[in-house]
């Protein structure tokens, strides 16, 4: 495959998959930092003198077109961020859209409505997306895959298309894949881990892969009590997977016999309800009461953990450590995060949820070695899946 910066690309059309996967409320979008990563690779293709159909996704609808999913409040910002008109003709597909971009010259931009309106693009039946991406196909002259957060999945825009025309990975994945490499191939020791977020179950598959190569584990989040069960202590009303505790021991045990350091919380923030305006009580692990729930690490186990990650010299960190939308809640992923930006190496911040974590709480991007786009995608390729979208560009 080519690189995306010796092509000749000069009175192309190139459709470009971004991922512009942003928190929107009322409206309003709340983190633009996806659409920020996209643009370096945007703006190097305008600047090859070609005109660009760019798709892109927003959440998962399930029911066709609506007004909670459309990308309009995208091609706004995005027009705001590259001082340019972006047309938007809030259709995926259709003739008008077609004759749009035929009509596109050198510079101008398209934004089509949400990819994932169409059935087709996420579609399981191999000839369905087919059909779908060369529809797609007949928009452009060349592809570009830059939506880095959509590589794990087998969709029509990501998976199929790059097979119909000649393409290349854009700056922002060739970006993400090359920190992912580093964390798995030959990352500088000691090498720390911190997972967080609700559930074990979404994270097992990754620590599996991991206890292998990491030396130091810290647990986080929702996910914390199941392990704290499997220990045999009192969780309360806290989040918990029973389902999961015997893999969960089998994990704490096959940790220690590795030599791995396994950090878990000592004290914990709880509340008797899951709300903002909560009554935030610090207690510790042993005495968590029946009748309250988890939504914090304590500040002792967030100090450990720091300690911790500063002594490492390469940091994944995915997962916040409590419910930081709540205030009364957020100081322990505010440590953490804090702790990232001291790493006297790299320190890679895992997307998703952290991602929106770190810049909610104040901190800007470039306090930190890398900050990922993909949760998802990241978690996939730490495990050592195979991503569909990297394979499809050449890069898996």
């Amino acid at each position: 495959m080519p690189e995306l910066s010796t092509v000749d690309l000069k009175g192309k059309r190139v459709f470009l998959r971004c991922d512009l996967n942003v928190p929107i409320k009322n409206g309003v979008i709340t983190d633009d930092g996806r659409i920020k990563a996209s643009l370096p690779t945007i703006q190097l293709l305008l600047s090859k003198g070609a005109s660009l159909v760019i798709a892109a996704h927003l959440g998962r609808p399930k029911n066709g077109p609506s007004e909670e999913f459309t990308l309009a409040p995208v091609a706004k910002r995005l027009s705001e961020l590259l001082n340019k008109g972006v047309k938007f003709p809030g259709q995926v597909k259709g003739e008008s859209v077609a004759n749009l971009a035929a009509s596109l010259l050198p510079g101008e931009i398209i934004l089509l409505e949400n990819i994932r309106f169409e059935p087709a693009e996420t579609s399981k039946d191999d000839s369905e997306r087919a059909s779908f991406a060369n529809e797609l196909a007949a928009m452009a002259d060349f592809y570009v895959g830059d939506g880095f957060g959509a590589v794990h999945r087998k969709h029509a825009s990501v998976f199929d298309l790059p097979k119909l025309l000649p393409h290349a990975s854009g700056t922002l994945v060739n970006a993400e894949v090359k920190v992912l490499k580093t964390l798995t191939d030959n990352p500088e020791r000691p090498y720390g881990v911190v997972l967080g977020g609700a559930k074990t179950s979404d994270k097992l598959a990754v620590i599996e892969n991991l206890l292998n190569k990491v030396d130091v584990l810290a647990i986080g989040g929702g996910m914390v009590f199941t392990f704290l069960k499997a220990q045999g202590k009192e969780i309360g009303t806290s989040l918990v997977e029973n389902e999961m505790l015997d893999e969960v021991r089998g994990l704490i045990a096959k940790a220690e016999k590795l030599g791995v350091t396994l950090l878990l919380p000592t004290d914990i923030v709880v509340a008797p309800t899951f709300s903002t305006d909560a009554t935030p009580t610090l207690v510790s692990v042993d005495a968590i009461p029946s009748d309250q729930m988890g939504l914090d690490i304590g500040p002792i186990s967030a100090i450990s953990y720091a300690e911790q990650i500063l002594r490492c010299k390469t940091v994944f960190w995915n997962g916040p450590m409590g419910v930081f939308e709540f205030p009364n809640f957020a100081a322990g992923t505010k440590t953490i995060a804090q702790a990232l930006t001291q790493v006297k190496g790299i320190s890679v911040v895992g997307g998703g949820d952290s991602a929106a974590a770190v810049r909610a709480l104040g901190f800007q991007d470039s306090q930190f070695g890398y900050i990922s786009t993909g949760g998802g995608a990241s978690l996939e390729y730490l495990e050592g899946k195979e991503l569909p979208g990297l394979t499809a560009l050449d890069l898996g």
